[in-house]
């Protein structure tokens, strides 16, 4: 089956208004930049995105936030994102922050069919017994704050219950893939986009190398063809352009 689409344009032409987005990358590395900027040209509005961050000011889920076009983030980190924190303390944008290791398995179940597990992460703390604000009011107030979960005691330790997160769509990156969807995350772009493509009830793949159903060997493949349903091959261009978050020097 050949799910090579024409463009980044055709690959999400039918993300609707309020679509829940899997999106992979984490800081800068692995996000799917070309998909996210044909998102952002479509128009979708009112976005529940799940992402480990939202990008930078300017870069990555950045642009869609700086738009308007996201309504709920549910991630694990807000930092080196001014605009994020700003609509987030204004009241502008609901955000439902996860332990990054409680995100990545939430992900992980929902695409592997497990609706809930149980975690000692965050027992003891507001991820646990609810009030974390999720949406400020203009004034400050907490308008919105997470509920309390259900805990039980395994061996004698508490924990916490936690739900697999589904989403109707899954944006990722990925380095090479075939015409199946199968594909391969090089470095330390294999963080959230596994994950998140196994969460999307349709995922779409951009690759910077893309090849003939075969060529991959087996044992290589990170993720198989069958939790992909697009595939849209980067130019040289595109695949090039990789930004460093933070770049550090010897004096």
């Amino acid at each position: 089956m050949n799910k090579v689409s024409t463009s980044a344009a055709e690959a999400i032409a039918d993300i609707p208004e309020g679509a829940s987005l899997a999106v992979g990358g984490f800081g800068l590395s692995g996000v799917p930049e070309v998909l996210i900027h044909a998102l952002h040209e479509q128009g979708a509005t009112g976005l529940n995105v799940v992402s480990n961050n939202c990008g930078v000011d300017g870069r990555g889920l950045g642009v869609l936030l700086a738009a308007g076009r996201i309504a709920r983030v549910t991630g694990s980190y807000v930092g080196e994102n001014k605009e994020f924190a700003r609509q987030y303390l204004s009241g502008e944008l609901e955000v439902e922050l996860v332990p990054q290791g409680t995100l990545a398995e939430r992900l992980r179940a929902g695409g592997a069919g497990i609706p809930a597990f149980f975690t000692p992460a965050g027992v003891g703390t507001q991820v646990a017994q609810g009030g974390l604000p999720w949406r400020y009011a203009p004034d400050g107030s907490v308008a919105l704050a997470s509920p309390a979960k259900e805990t039980r005691d395994f061996q004698g330790r508490p924990h916490a219950l936690e739900h697999g997160i589904t989403t109707d769509f899954a944006l990722v990156r990925a380095w090479r893939g075939d015409h199946h969807g199968n594909l391969v995350f090089r470095r330390a772009a294999a963080n959230f986009n596994p994950l998140a493509a196994m969460a999307g009830r349709v995922t779409v793949a951009e690759v910077e190398e893309l090849v003939e159903p075969g060529e991959l060997r087996p044992d290589e493949i990170h993720l198989p063809g069958v939790f992909v349903q697009r595939i849209v091959r980067l130019t040289a261009a595109q695949a090039a352009d990789k930004q460093i978050e933070k770049r550090t020097v010897r004096a």
